[in-house]
């Protein structure tokens, strides 16, 4: 009788679905005033991969899901000759995401990450990965633009919309003990149009106007630090480019992803007050400041030097030796793609909940992480693929959806696996940012451990593949 139940239930949210669907404006004219199940608001690559998760599981497919974004709509070019400038690494946890949403065939350019070199200035330690025992990239670079195209053609093909030019002006959340008539979700837009959810999903950014609507603090600060990036030319003619580079300067970390074998993607964080100047630099100028940042020899401390020989030493006799062989070394960069170098504040801000009545946050609107870790989108990916479960798993019971049990079910999951990495990041910046040689001595010694002994170094892997 349940399953008899369920089905019509599921056939009638197909039927009301389709006669709604009659009378609503193509996707980009924005949503028609009225009910929804779910309202996402924030069109970037987090808040198009919520909407295109529901509207893809085999549950809640059925659902009346619209995304509002308050930028225009995209406009309808191919894909530039060129990278962008912004990218993400995105772990076989997030492609696989990306697979079940139907976008990541629409992916139009990538490249794969098969090792990583991370390598400290002030000694000789450093650690590699590479995938040994399993046929799996360590991480995909794609750039966020091809991301969002990727994912607003999902969304098309599972019947979506996004409504673009759609500012919401007004959030009003129902309060406790509501009446079943007020207990929904309004949205007043700044055209005057109203709309209504039994859920509410902030994707709207570190700015969240959802967070502030939802009366939520947040806690961080800013680390007085820039990320300049910019698109690197590479010497021709070199080996397959598919190592990603990070080396730590007591300014902070400079990482290089492959985008291809003559392009990299830079993420170089450093003080607000060297970005600045790295920014006035001439192109041929920012080259050379850039190779001799990854390049330049630093005299290690004698105790410092002491301790890393005697690390190894000790390592060797009881048969830990790192399993990548010699010491890889860095592309060269030649050059910049034009107009490609930037730069953005790096700060570390967590909301104090992820939840409220009919309202919940995900990507940067839940947490910013530094990017030394590279695992900033993935966890906004993360609670895309969360928040989707635990909504399946409700809608399966015929349950509410805005209901706090699962509200409250996602929350705890998604705040466990971001304090873990929020303290983690936070901590190496503060660590890898000074040159004081008991913390240099430290920092060493834990980074040759780790590269030397299997299971440590598996666990990190697996750590930023989840």
């Amino acid at each position: 009788m349940l399953r008899s139940s369920r089905h019509l239930w599921s056939a009638g949210r197909r039927l009301c679905r389709a006669a709604s669907s009659a009378a609503d404006p193509p996707s980009g004219a924005g949503p028609p005033a009225g009910e929804y199940d779910v309202v996402v608001s924030g069109g970037g690559m987090v808040g198009l991969a919520a909407a295109a998760a529901l509207l893809t599981d085999p549950v809640l497919r059925d659902y009346r899901v619209t995304v509002l974004e308050t930028a225009t709509p995209p406009a309808n070019k191919p894909l530039p000759d060129e990278f962008s400038n912004r990218v993400c690494a995105l772990s076989p946890a997030t492609r696989r995401l990306l697979e079940r949403v139907g976008a990541w065939s629409h992916v139009e350019r990538f490249s794969t990450t098969q090792h990583m070199q991370i390598w400290e200035t002030c000694s000789d330690a450093m650690i590699r990965f590479e995938n040994l025992e399993e046929p799996e990239d360590l991480a995909y670079i794609v750039e966020n633009d091809v991301i969002c195209r990727a994912l607003r053609r999902a969304l098309e093909d599972a019947g979506g919309e996004v409504a673009y030019s759609s500012a919401v002006s007004e959030i009003h959340l129902p309060t406790v003990g509501a009446a079943p008539t007020d207990d929904q979700v309004r949205l007043q837009l700044a055209d005057g149009r109203e709309l209504t959810c039994a859920l509410l999903v902030g994707a709207d950014g570190f700015n969240s106007a959802v967070r502030r609507a939802m009366g939520v603090r947040t806690l961080g600060w800013g680390y007085g630090q820039r990320a300049v990036v910019a698109t690197l030319k590479l010497a021709d003619g070199g080996p397959a480019n598919t190592v990603a580079w990070q080396r730590f300067l007591p300014t902070g970390p400079l990482a290089l992803l492959p985008l291809s074998d003559t392009r990299s993607s830079l993420v170089w964080s450093t003080s607000d007050a060297d970005a600045r100047r790295l920014l006035s630099f001439a192109d041929d100028d920012f080259v050379d400041a850039l190779n001799g940042a990854l390049w330049a020899e630093h005299e290690a401390a004698p105790a410092v030097q002491w301790a890393c020989d005697a690390t190894r030493g000790l390592l060797g006799s009881l048969g830990l030796r790192s399993p990548s062989g010699p010491v890889q070394l860095p592309p060269s960069v030649t050059g910049l793609v034009p107009n490609s170098r930037a730069a953005f504040p790096l700060a570390l801000q967590h909301a104090e909940n992820y939840v409220s009545r009919r309202a919940v946050l995900v990507g940067d609107a839940a947490r910013r992480i530094h990017p030394l870790a590279g695992q900033g989108a993935n966890l906004g990916f993360g609670d895309v693929s969360e928040l989707t479960e635990v909504l399946s798993a409700a809608a399966a019971r015929g349950g509410d959806l805005g209901a706090p049990a699962q509200l409250a079910e996602y929350e705890t999951a998604r705040q466990r696996a971001s304090a873990a990495l929020l303290a983690l990041t936070d901590g190496l910046q503060r660590l890898y940012g000074t040159e004081l040689a008991p913390l240099v001595l430290l920092r060493s010694v834990g980074l040759q451990v780790c590269d030397a002994v299997p299971i440590v170094r598996r666990l990190l892997m697996d750590r930023a593949r989840a």
